[in-house]
């Protein structure tokens, strides 16, 4: 019986950090990275310098920026569908965690710093600290991957590759 109930658990765990990893992923490269290259919404709602800790929440009631909070958000609730399935409690775990590094990477905005125990568990673990995101609000073009930094080099290869498209398209007869 304990056998079977730390299967279960491992089985959760996994699904938990599949549905972050593939969800960080898909938002990373389908949606954040092209929006910075082709789009405005996600630039004018969560990087201006005008902008407040409060204009990233919810609180603001902004549609523009609940809509690229949705936009972003999409790729997780669809890896979640997908692995519905495989574990409820691993879905609702992984997007329970997915929506504290939300509010918890954007701290920084408070004035948080993150103690030095848990940047070492951070890194150790390649997940993005509030200090590592901030210095993607200062640096458009740089701290991909919302929580994974994993991430951070292949976005940057996408990026210059989407920069180099969308100049050909500007700049192609049609």
């Amino acid at each position: 019986m304990l056998e079977a109930i730390a299967r279960t658990l491992i089985c959760q765990l996994m699904v938990a950090w599949l549905l972050l990893v593939l969800g960080d992923f898909f938002s990373t490269f389908c949606y954040h990275v092209p929006e910075h290259v082709f789009g405005s919404l996600h630039l004018k709602t969560h990087h201006s310098a005008k902008k407040t800790f409060r204009h990233y929440a919810i609180l603001t009631f902004n549609m523009q920026v609940l809509l690229d909070g949705l936009l972003g958000a999409l790729p997780y609730l669809l890896v979640a569908a997908a692995l519905w399935s495989f574990s409820p409690i691993g879905v609702i775990t992984g997007l329970l965690f997915g929506q504290f590094h939300v509010w918890w990477r954007h701290v920084n905005a408070l004035g948080w710093q993150t103690p030095k125990p848990i940047v070492l568990l951070c890194q150790l673990l390649f997940i993005t600290t509030p200090e590592q995101h901030w210095l993607h609000h200062q640096k458009t073009n740089m701290g991909f991957g919302d929580i994974f930094t994993f991430f951070e080099q292949p976005a940057r290869a996408w990026m210059r590759l989407l920069r180099w498209l969308r100049l050909q398209l500007r700049y192609s007869p049609v």
